[in-house]
């Protein structure tokens, strides 16, 4: 039986880093950077106000209240001012060039907002309402490094340094496809025996979370030479096939099956629950990874091992989800031997499990905020004992 690492680690090297495409900014949110980006001008990128007011001289402002003539306007985007002189204030606006001999911005509502000679009756100090050119970042510095996830706060930086386009990762493909006889597409009349598929949408989504582009190929029934010949026929364009369901050590267990006889694909146990039974290898030089079907156990496994290896192959600096320390509000317990996955809701430092360990409990997941982990040599744990926990959908990414 494999320990989680020795599984995460075995399906961590079945993916290569992806390579490298360059695009425009506004095309490359939810990406990830695949070269350092370099301020190409300081930000700010001149002296500036930090309010609507006045440009003033501190030594013109020692005896207040003081009346004092407006000798110009400067609104934002005005490219050249006069030098102030002393004696004097000009006008300007939030984002304006500070006028040479400048110390100090007035806020207007200090003053009574004359446009002629204004009347101060209070002033702050010295080097007050001034952005000064490169607080925030100097031409030349590293503005984003590679393995930054793209997001809006990223994008604007990019685009405020004047990037037009970036390098980035690209996304990886991913096949999905679940098998069973049982299995009927969301809407048909079931029979007994029979239940909606929901493992392929349910991944998709998850690879899509990840950084990926999903394909979700149709589910086929418990045939080997049907699902070889349905993966076979999808496989050229892909870096990666998931499967769910078939992996199990009963009888029509048909990815185990089919993937045995072309001896390219390991299976085995896990120590883990949800999850235990898993594979990974290659199929015609494509990597792929078998995931167990109930769906918690599907879903589990792929936070757990896929997840984090898609991540990598996109080349983020952190692949892993954020974890946190909890504590627990009821006790729990868990089987010996096995790292335990639990479904939890954590709020404020605090961990509630939802529901039972079973991993066909799909409602109790979609409750879920978290993965509650416990160690394989604990078996119980009391109310306010301390926990990590992985979170997940809904919760703090």
């Amino acid at each position: 039986m494999r320990t989680v690492e020795e599984h995460q680690a075995a399906v961590a090297a079945l993916l290569a880093p992806l390579g490298e495409e360059e695009v425009p900014v506004a095309a490359a949110h939810g990406r990830v950077l695949a070269r350092d980006v370099a301020a190409g001008v300081p930000l700010p990128g001149h002296d500036n106000s930090a309010m609507d007011g006045y440009a003033a001289r501190s030594a013109d402002l020692a005896a207040l209240p003081v009346r004092l003539p407006v000798a110009d306007d400067i609104p934002a985007g005005r490219t050249e001012v006069a030098p102030l002189a002393a004696g004097t204030v000009q006008r300007i606006m939030t984002g304006g060039l500070l006028p040479p001999g400048a110390d100090v911005v007035v806020p207007v509502e200090l003053t009574d907002a004359a446009t002629d000679v204004v009347e101060i009756r209070d002033a702050p100090a010295a080097g007050t309402h001034l952005r000064r050119t490169g607080e925030d970042i100097t031409a030349g510095t590293v503005a984003l490094e590679a393995g930054s996830p793209l997001g809006a706060a990223q994008l604007g930086l990019a685009a405020a340094v004047g990037a037009r386009t970036l390098w980035v990762r690209r996304r990886p493909r991913v096949l999905v496809l679940s098998t069973g006889s049982e299995l009927v597409e969301p809407g048909e009349p079931l029979l007994p025996g029979q239940v909606y598929e929901s493992n392929s949408l349910l991944l998709c989504a998850a690879v899509e979370d990840a950084g990926g582009t999903a394909r979700r190929l149709h589910f086929v029934p418990d045939d080997v030479d049907q699902f070889l010949t349905t993966v076979r026929s999808e496989l050229a364009d892909a870096d990666l096939l998931v499967t769910s369901g078939g992996v199990s050590a009963g009888a029509y267990e048909v990815v185990k099956d089919a993937f045995r006889t072309l001896g390219t694909v390991e299976f085995g146990k896990v120590a883990m629950q949800p999850g235990g039974p898993q594979g990974a290898g290659t199929v015609d030089g494509v990597p792929v990874v078998t995931l167990p079907g109930n769906p918690v156990s599907s879903f589990v496994s792929f936070e757990v091992f896929v997840r984090p290896a898609l991540r990598r192959a996109l080349g983020h600096a952190s692949p892993d989800r954020l974890r946190a320390p909890a504590l627990l509000t009821a006790p729990l317990r868990s089987p010996a031997g096995r790292r335990q996955f639990l479904r939890g809701r954590y709020d404020a430092g605090r961990v509630s499990q939802v529901g039972g360990p079973g991993s066909h409990l799909v409602a109790h997941l979609a409750r879920a905020n978290c993965l509650v982990v416990v160690p394989e040599d604990v078996t119980e744990l009391p109310a306010g004992a301390e926990v990590d926990v992985v979170l997940i959908e809904g919760a703090l990414q």
